[in-house]
């Protein structure tokens, strides 16, 4: 029963308040979301705990209405998952978090956080979980300050060059680069995102 339904159509049932619909996809992504906590600290009884503490997340997000499904909630329920193992690590006093600080309005370089001397397989999944996080976000920018991002830190192109692509003084091509990284910081406050640094 229920197996062969859709993540969408379990989500609806469940806030109509089917509990089995809930059970259905539990089950459905219990071992990947316990191997994905797992992989990181190493540790079965720890990872059991952050795994309950993730699903209890994703059960008040789910009855909240907060989640917006777009079919993606594996991706939705690792990215909770990866947080909370960040979130771990950081009460262990194991890895600070970067872009935090006692400035709140302190300006920050958010691409400053792949910094990690030393990569171990749990430092390479979540730097790589967290430039993905990045990329993501990049998307979401205005097109002018996307542009400026994408040339800037991938193509890794001065302002001077920029500024002669985009057809805009250096001045300008500094501008849309800061308002981006403002706006980066919005949007990584908005989606409660963690970005750390070893």
């Amino acid at each position: 029963m229920y197996v062969n339904d859709s993540d969408d159509f379990l989500i609806k049932q469940f806030r109509k308040g089917n509990s089995k619909c809930f059970d259905q996809l539990l089950e459905r992504y219990k071992q990947r979301v316990f191997s994905y906590i797992f992989q990181m600290v190493k540790d079965h009884d720890n990872a059991n705990d952050i795994f309950q503490e993730v699903f209890i997340k994703v059960i008040k997000s789910l009855k909240k209405d907060t989640y917006n499904h777009e079919g993606k909630l594996l991706s939705w329920i690792l990215r909770i998952a990866h947080n909370q193992v960040i979130d771990y690590f950081r009460k262990n006093s194991k890895m600070p978090i970067a872009g935090r600080s006692s400035n709140s309005n302190e300006d920050f370089d958010i691409f400053d956080h792949i910094k990690l001397e030393e990569k171990s397989a749990e430092d390479v999944m979540i730097d790589q979980q967290i430039s993905e996080d990045i990329r993501l976000l990049i998307e979401e920018l205005p097109m002018e300050q996307m542009e400026v991002v994408k040339m800037r830190y991938f193509l890794q192109m001065s302002f001077k060059d920029i500024s002669e692509k985009t057809g805009v003084s250096i001045n300008t091509s500094l501008g849309r680069m800061r308002y981006a990284l403002i706006n980066l910081r919005k949007l990584v406050a908005d989606k409660n995102l963690i970005l750390s640094s070893i």
